[in-house]
């Protein structure tokens, strides 16, 4: 198709996506001079996977850090980075980039913008046995926000995930759920402080059964979507890019379908691709990642199907990392849209991850992203690590909330849904040898494992996966366990098992871009007019250093993309 016909529509900056990345590329270029910005969304609702995260953002020497005292070094950082990156995976450019203007990109929107943070003081980096490592402050989470402040626009916004609600309903930060899920003590007192101010909040129980203060994930996208409307940046909604228009080697734009409609829209300077990954896209996954892999296991938004990716191997980017995700165990609760991602319910001390011969194969504890990567080295056909199921007692159920199971003092198990067990999702019995037996694991297998584990709860150590010996398996662990807080015996009947998913919460690999953001062509240039931030672009911290590891970069590239178009020179 021509360049020379007619266009639907002209704006100076078009941006394809409204996760954290895009959102913040918009703000930037508006705030660096250029202001005939528009933003385009697939979905009928804004923010992405974004906003359904925890929506911590992973930035070394962030102000929010700096402002708490902590004392921290981009040097300390890169040394940490590179020793879990290697200079193939993310070059030297792009992480130096990355280190020297993500705390620039945090100032800049600070002084701008709605966007604030909290740093997370005790939320420790994931690999704290290593140099540069910090055990805290260099996380930061959205500081809550009402959803009124967002006019009609807060009925569009995507909520986080169901699992970071209470009840729900009631949106609760990242602190607060380690607080409350983990049962740690005062934790009645925030639960019933949540709980009253949203009943007395008359006004807006008649607007909407979710709490007017949003929490998390979906409070950073309202942060900067308020930033938007304060400015009349324009969001189009039910918006899918159909294809890039290119010419002679330079974009000059996309084609949408809108509502249903074909439409031409010109990005005179700049189109930047902020789409997300393929985690829904049931044929990419088979193609690139390793297997099992199921689209129906990832946490990722369904319109994440890979249109920004395909339109760059169409246009001949380099391409990287494709056999990679963001790995997260996921559980998928029968009735539930969209599955919930494991992360605490797995580390506190009494439980027990095995695989179909009932041995443990990794250590529970650690990062979700380092236990999935060991689940599928470790998987085989001669020896699977799918399905697995975590194990639990009557201990452990009282004790810790348990994904939809919560714990058996507000939902005992007369109250779980039949469907759970009828499904596979599920099961109960009153010795370890018959819940084997009921989730078809091997009955001597698991009957070994337990008697080990309870043996290794007593004495402390863990020789077979070392849990508990590192500052991340402990904060999800629980300080009144003893001699190990991540350990914990599996020894008081019933006993319970809950199947676990080798999820996701997106894809990593992308387009290969430059400390701009620039995509490049397989042979080395600039795809002229072309930028890719977040998960369509080739990831920036690929080993997930700390949480926040995916939107640190996304906002960062977006700064660094919004100053390669508008020429900004900041100070």
């Amino acid at each position: 198709m021509s360049a020379e016909q007619q266009w639907d529509y002209s704006y100076d900056v078009v941006v394809v996506g409204s996760g954290n990345g895009g959102l913040t590329a918009a703000l930037c270029s508006y705030e660096m001079g250029t202001k005939d910005v528009l933003v385009v969304e697939k979905s009928d609702l804004y923010g992405g996977t974004s906003s359904v995260s925890g929506g911590g953002v992973w930035i070394p020497c962030n102000r929010y850090a700096r402002g708490a005292g902590a004392q921290d070094s981009l040097e300390a950082a890169k040394t940490y980075l590179r020793q879990l990156i290697t200079e193939e995976e993310v070059p030297e450019y792009q992480l130096d980039a990355y280190l020297e203007n993500a705390p620039r990109m945090v100032d800049f929107m600070h002084q701008r913008t709605r966007m604030r943070y909290v740093t997370l003081e005790h939320y420790p980096d994931y690999y704290t046995n290593l140099d540069g490592a910090m055990e805290g402050h260099r996380s930061m989470e959205p500081e809550t926000f009402n959803a009124d402040e967002l006019g009609e626009e807060w009925r569009r916004l995507r909520r986080t995930h169901p699992m970071m609600h209470l009840g729900g309903i009631i949106g609760i930060t990242q602190v607060e759920a380690a607080l409350l899920v983990g049962q740690q003590p005062g934790w009645w007192k925030t639960a019933l402080k949540l709980v009253v101010d949203y009943l007395l909040d008359i006004p807006w129980r008649f607007k909407d059964k979710f709490h007017r203060r949003l929490a998390t994930g979906c409070a950073g996208v309202a942060r900067l979507r308020a930033s938007m409307l304060d400015r009349d940046i324009p969001l189009w909604l039910n918006t899918a890019m159909t294809r890039v228009v290119d010419e002679d080697g330079k974009v000059l734009g996309i084609e949408v379908t809108r509502n249903g409609k074909p439409l031409r829209i010109q990005a005179r300077k700049a189109v930047v691709l902020a789409a997300g990954g393929f985690e829904h896209n049931q044929e990419m996954r088979e193609q690139y990642l390793p297997k099992p892999t199921d689209h129906n296991w990832s946490a990722g938004v369904r319109e994440n199907t890979g249109d920004a990716i395909r339109e760059g191997i169409r246009l001949g980017a380099k391409m990287h990392r494709l056999n990679e995700a963001w790995w997260c165990n996921t559980i998928s609760v029968p009735g539930e849209d969209i599955p919930r991602l494991s992360i605490m319910e797995k580390s506190y001390p009494g439980s027990i991850v095995v695989n179909p011969a009932g041995e443990r194969f990794s250590n529970e504890s650690q990062n979700y992203m380092a236990f999935q990567q060991e689940t599928f080295r470790k998987h085989s056909e001669e020896n699977p690590c799918n399905p697995s199921w975590q194990v639990f007692d009557a201990n452990f159920r009282a004790t810790y909330f348990v994904g939809p199971l919560y714990n058996s003092k507000f939902r005992p198990d007369w109250m779980v849904p039949k469907s759970y067990e009828q499904q596979g999702f599920f099961a109960k019995a009153d010795t370890v040898r018959e819940l084997a037996q009921k989730i078809n694991v091997d009955p001597d297998g698991l009957e070994n494992t337990v008697v080990k584990m309870n043996e290794f709860a007593r004495n402390g150590e863990d020789p077979d996966c070392n849990r508990g010996e590192s500052a991340y398996d402990r904060y999800y662990g629980d300080p009144r366990v003893t001699p190990n807080p991540c350990l914990g015996p599996v020894d008081s009947p019933p006993y319970y098992a809950m199947r676990v998913d080798p999820g996701d919460f997106g894809t990593q690999g992308g387009m290969v871009i430059n400390e701009h953001a620039q995509v490049l062509h397989e042979d080395g240039h600039v795809i002229e007019g072309l930028y890719a931030i977040g998960n369509c672009s080739a990831p920036t911290l690929p080993c997930y250093p700390g949480p926040g590891s995916t939107l640190g970069p996304a906002m960062t590239f977006a700064y660094q993309a919004a100053k390669a178009i508008t020429g900004y020179q900041a100070d």
